[in-house]
């Protein structure tokens, strides 16, 4: 019984997720899981005088990170960094050796998408690999973390994690009251966050209350779109309506901040983490005292035109507080069953102290910030260092990167995640920092190709002795289309459908809808808008490859391509330049004899521009361009 426990409750699906009302089956798993756990006739009993709370503080994720001593190596001259001795330390250990180091082309054609989400262009790869400097690598890295790429790089990770959209699941006619025509400015804020590297305290800080903080500078309060901008649901007025609203909010925010399913104490005590009903609804309470706003935001009064204030084009969709109130413990989760009040306040298990409750006449917003991010908080760097890990290793050091509880996965390096917490803390919590730590260890710069003793012995790579290949997400791959075609523009602002012939713009900035998302995305699995996302999953499926060969889209991309490289070149110079365009190298002499037989046409005395719209587009569709090595 217990691995399909297990499965239940992991929530790497986060369709399903226990004790939110919402998504497909929750009634018949909310049943299941209840069931299954022999506690259908107590759901509305409270364990919480039961719970040892000594021995809840001793479980790994709620104690506080030490960086202990440096790993000794046998191999002293790999390592590069601090954290590569963690690494090779385990590899050693286990028998494993770490893989050889990729070529210059390989490695700054990863760099360059892990910081930009862009490719190089053949003339950087090149400018790279002729660089004989000590510190070439180095000034490749700092010059990326400067671009305003990076920006929008991190910001794609980070909206996922918010559930961002722009609209609501539902639509009755063509009520559109509950939408956000102007999302896009908190999209915009989380870029700008990026790129001016915002301390990550101040960074949670100002999603969850900056409107609460006395010098939140006016463009920063656009922030608290993180909860402003969540799902709304129809019939709002109604108090079971409200609680789904509630717990969204509650799931989205300690989940992401938090690596904590506490949602699941909604209708019941948590199952398997010291998690209260009591906790849960501290929390709703929070969010139950917080009410979403429209306001004004950059346009003086005295230019805005009536059409303009009916289009809300000038406002931000914020927050502000209510006045606080404690919530009633729903039992069983029903509305309509309201027992004691729960005071306000942060779950016991996660505290440093037993004083959990928020005294405050406000709504506890700012209350719930400052126990998020204070320094001595054992969860928030261990799970924004573990989110960046996976982002550039392909997965985290824990698996399950929004659950560090009792059913979420443990880690495979403990002192090393948190050596890295310490020191990021120690390092003004600077996501800059971070990233400059892992992208410049040797670590990361082995190549994907392991030997078959670590390929058989470690299939899934959790010791990273190899980097792992990895597919590109739908925004890195679409960019790096109208990239090498020549048709990128780099403008932001307000989204565009991708559907328009006439965005040529990064795909960060596309419309991201709850209610139809776009063919595309879900085509290359974007995630569900609706919930929060902390991975995405990779798929394979015929769509993808139609999609690849027939759209307009693809096809504007070969010709524009044919257009800016081949003109007036002949056929060996026109197809060096296509592989140069799209692949950033060379053809080999085999390639370069495949792509002449094809263009040259029986009949033809030379190649039509529809056989080289042809190979680009071919080129355009390969997995070298897919795949990141």
């Amino acid at each position: 019984m217990e691995p399909i426990l297990r499965y239940i409750f992991r929530h790497e699906d986060t369709t399903f997720e226990c004790g939110l009302l919402r998504g497909r089956f929750l009634l018949i798993l909310g049943f299941s899981c209840s069931f299954l756990l022999g506690a259908v006739s107590n759901l509305a009993d409270s364990h919480e005088d039961g719970i040892d709370w000594d021995e809840a503080a001793s479980f790994w994720a709620v104690q506080p990170p030490v960086s202990g001593q440096r790993p000794s190596v046998k191999s002293n001259d790999w390592p590069r960094q601090r954290l590569d001795f963690f690494i090779l330390s385990s590899l050693e250990n286990k028998g494993f050796e770490p893989a050889q180091e990729a070529s210059r082309s390989m490695i700054l054609r990863r760099l360059y998408f892990d910081l930009t989400g862009l490719p190089p262009s053949y003339e950087d790869i090149l400018d790279f690999v002729q660089d004989s400097s000590p510190d070439a690598y180095q000034q490749r890295v700092d010059r990326l973390l400067e671009s305003p790429r990076f920006g929008e790089r991190m910001a794609s990770m980070w909206l996922n994690l918010a559930r961002y959209a722009e609209d609501q699941a539902h639509q009755v006619g063509n009520d559109t009251k509950d939408f956000y025509p102007n999302a896009y400015r908190y999209r915009q804020w989380v870029i700008d966050a990026f790129n001016r590297d915002l301390r990550y305290t101040d960074f949670i800080k100002l999603q969850l209350a900056g409107d609460l903080y006395e010098d939140t500078s006016h463009e920063d309060l656009v922030a608290t779109g993180f909860i402003g901008l969540g799902p709304k649901y129809y019939n709002r007025g109604r108090l079971e309506v409200k609680a789904e609203e509630w717990a969204d909010q509650v799931d989205t925010v300690m989940r992401t901040f938090q690596g904590m399913t506490v949602s699941c104490a909604r209708c019941h005590d948590h199952k398997f983490d010291p998690i209260t009903m009591r906790d849960y609804y501290g929390l709703a309470g929070v969010f139950s005292s917080t009410e979403l706003v429209n306001v004004a935001y950059d346009k003086p009064s005295d230019q805005v035109s009536k059409e303009d204030l009916k289009a809300h084009r000038f406002t931000a969709h914020l927050v502000k507080d209510r006045k606080g109130e404690d919530l009633a413990i729903f039992q069983r989760g029903n509305v309509d069953q309201p027992g004691v009040k729960a005071p306000r306040g942060f779950p016991r298990w996660l505290s440093s102290d037993q004083s959990v409750s928020f005294k405050t006449e406000e709504s506890g917003r700012r209350e719930l910030a400052d126990r998020i991010a204070a320094k001595e908080n054992p969860l928030t760097a261990r799970i924004y260092v573990n989110r960046l890990w996976s982002l550039f290793f392909g997965r985290g050091l824990v698996g399950s990167l929004s659950n560090f509880g009792a059913l979420g996965d443990e880690p495979t390096h403990p002192e090393l995640l948190d050596d890295l917490a310490v020191r990021f803390i120690k390092n003004s919590a600077s996501t800059k920092y971070l990233v400059r730590e892992m992208v410049m260890s040797s670590t990361y710069r082995q190549s994907s190709l392991g030997d078959s003793d670590s390929l058989q012995k470690d299939p899934d790579n959790q010791w990273l002795s190899r980097m792992p290949r990895r597919r590109l997400s739908v925004e890195m791959w679409r960019d790096s289309l109208l990239a090498v075609s020549g048709n990128l523009h780099l403008k932001g602002g307000p989204s565009l459908e991708l559907n328009d012939p006439e965005n040529v713009r990064r795909t960060v900035f596309a419309r991201v809808s709850r209610l139809k998302l776009n063919d595309l995305l879900i085509q290359m699995d974007y995630p569900d808008a609706n919930v929060h996302a902390d991975k995405r999953s990779v798929t394979t499926t015929p769509l993808q490859k139609l999609f690849a060969m027939n759209s307009s889209f693809m096809l504007r991309q070969a010709d524009q391509l044919v257009k800016k490289s081949v003109d007036q070149a002949g056929i060996k110079e026109g197809v060096r330049k296509v592989y140069q365009h799209i692949l950033a190298r060379a053809p080999d002499e085999t390639e370069h004899t495949l792509a002449k037989t094809f263009l040259m046409k029986p009949g033809k005395e030379s190649p039509t521009k529809e056989r080289w719209g042809l190979l680009a587009q071919a080129l355009m569709i390969s997995n070298e361009m897919l795949y990141l090595d």
